[in-house]
């Protein structure tokens, strides 16, 4: 992706400094600086415009998020032609998941930028970099257009901060990732054996998983912590974390 020369509204813009570290990190300047101070202004930094809501960067996190999906479903799709849908699904599901967002943020430095109010939490949110790097891909889409916004993703994120091998490879620990969700969010949750492997006649364990009294999901599997591992996959993915 070329990188363009600095425009001459930049040299008169109150919002130089950022102009320059955003150009520096992404490789262009914004056309539209005010939707990247919207994409790292976190809620508790927001002041509400009207009632229920405020001008922080949730509504931009969520175009991100939508976006930066279909950007990866696209090109896993091609890149991998004779994977079927749940090889697919999975390596879109570590590509997107919360904690890679997370890196990526501070890959590129984007925890530099973010404005909160870490007063009204105690503590900051574990999700908060995640967060601001969905917002900016939803910032840049409404700037520059989809097919910028793709070629972005593609050359400055998948192409250089994603060890696309890696994610191939690695097992993701699905049960420990929902339990940590589960403490977070205060929910009672229990994996509950609905059959024995030993006593069953296939031998293998039936596993679901129960939140608030709800069945996020039931799984099959000879060992009983692989089945643990695709139900909480499952419910991983329903709740999007």
């Amino acid at each position: 992706m070329a990188t363009f020369s600095k425009p001459i509204r930049v040299y008169f813009s109150p919002d130089k400094n950022l102009h320059e570290s955003l150009h520096n990190i992404l490789g262009f300047y914004p056309s539209n600086i005010n939707l990247y101070k919207l994409a790292f202004r976190h809620s508790s930094a927001a002041q509400q415009i009207k009632k229920g809501v405020k001008d922080s960067n949730e509504r931009l996190e969520f175009l991100g998020d939508s976006v930066i999906g279909t950007v990866v479903a696209d090109y896993l799709f091609k890149k991998f032609p004779y994977k079927d849908e749940g090889f697919l699904t999975k390596m879109r599901s570590k590509m997107v998941s919360r904690a890679k967002h997370n890196q990526l943020a501070i890959k590129l430095g984007l925890n530099n930028f973010i404005e909160a109010n870490n007063d009204r939490f105690g503590s900051k949110p574990s999700s908060i970099n995640g967060d601001a790097y969905e917002a900016l891909i939803g910032a840049i889409y409404l700037d520059k257009g989809f097919v910028f916004t793709q070629q972005f993703l593609l050359t400055r994120i998948i192409n250089v901060l994603i060890d696309m091998e890696e994610v191939e490879t690695k097992e993701v620990d699905f049960k420990s990732k929902f339990i940590e969700w589960a403490q977070k969010e205060k929910k009672e949750f229990r994996f509950e054996i609905l059959q024995e492997g030993a006593n069953s006649s296939d031998k293998q364990f039936s596993i679901q998983l129960i939140v608030n009294s709800e069945i996020l999901g039931t799984a099959q599997h000879f060992s009983k912590k692989r089945a643990e591992q695709m139900v909480a996959e499952q419910a991983c993915l329903t709740l999007e974390i």
